[in-house]
């Protein structure tokens, strides 16, 4: 079975830990046992967020204020880079030498003429006074918005159009490898309007859509949301709040979820059965291995004799 799994950011970073490379990669190491089994079962491909990090190295270019601070295509990079080498070198201490293992920093494309250009509405970096914030968005041509009783940068979160390391991937599996790839939604890049010349694009593209969009062009048997809840929750932080086991793309469309957490993975994991036919499924890291099986987290399918009630 071909497994695509997309690490929520819990897996490098927990709440309110420091960004310290040692943090990062005693979370690589707990996401690795979590994966090695998998691994050791099943074809594997591995996704992961980097937006903490992407955060971390744009405060530090700012601070070298003799060049402009790197834009976001060039910073998801190093992020890819990074964070590929971190799990490589954990899951390599868990599984045989003889398990080949690769990271590709990917690609993904994004449309010029999407309409999220017209409404930015994705939060970046720190927060702001309105005073300062308003400075900065004069100065260097940002967007922002407010967030909370603060001001932030926003930038366009556009749909992914194509993956395009898709061929080197496809190879990599079909020799065994284990492959990091399409770190947070990927490296947004576009076509110059009216030219196939490709370009970095200023924005972020959404990990979950993104790794949705891979597993699909992969062929994939399921794909994994692995973030730091057991399952999608009917009534969230209510007395009345119960877990859904199984349930199909409609079902799940019905949910009101949080914009910025559940929301986007459950748009992502009904997108995938829709297109496929085949499994999605959301769940904790700890619990990867009976998610993978089926035992646990909220398993989305296609069929509808297939569903299920919720959990309490």
């Amino acid at each position: 079975m071909l497994v695509v799994t997309a690490l929520g950011g819990n897996a490098l970073l927990r709440r309110g830990e420091p960004m310290t490379a040692e943090n990062q990669r005693r979370n690589v190491r707990i996401a690795a046992e979590a994966l090695a089994p998998v691994a050791e079962q099943h074809r594997l491909v591995v996704g992961h967020g980097n937006g903490p990090q992407v955060g971390l190295l744009a405060l530090q270019g700012a601070a070298y204020t003799k060049v402009e601070t790197y834009p976001l295509d060039v910073l998801g990079a190093q992020t890819e880079g990074m964070i590929g080498y971190m799990i490589e070198q954990e899951l390599g201490n868990l599984l045989p030498f003889e398990k080949p293992l690769a990271t590709i920093l990917t690609m993904v494309e994004v449309d010029p003429n999407d309409a999220a250009f017209a409404d930015p509405n994705k939060f970046i970096g720190p927060v702001y006074e309105q005073a300062e914030a308003e400075a900065l968005a004069k100065e260097k041509g940002w967007a922002i918005k407010p967030d909370g009783d603060k001001w932030r940068r926003v930038v366009a979160s556009p749909e992914p159009r194509q993956i395009f390391q898709i061929k080197p991937i496809r190879w990599l599996l079909e020799r065994g490898a284990v492959v990091v790839c399409t770190g947070g939604g990927g490296i947004p890049t576009m076509y110059e309007p009216g030219t196939r010349r490709l370009i970095g694009a200023e924005v972020v593209v959404d990990k979950d859509r993104a790794s949705a969009l891979l597993a699909e062009q992969l062929g994939a048997d399921l794909f994994v949301m692995a973030t730091d809840v057991e399952a999608v929750f009917t009534g969230w932080g209510t007395p009345e709040q119960a877990a859904i086991s199984t349930t199909t793309p409609d079902e799940l469309s019905k949910q009101v979820l949080p914009a910025g957490s559940m929301g986007p993975k459950a748009e992502a994991a009904a997108q995938f059965v829709r297109k496929t036919g085949k499994r999605a499924a959301i769940g904790t890291l700890a619990q990867l291995r009976e998610v993978v099986g089926g035992t646990k987290g909220t398993q989305v399918v296609p069929e509808p004799a297939a569903v299920g009630g919720a959990r309490g």
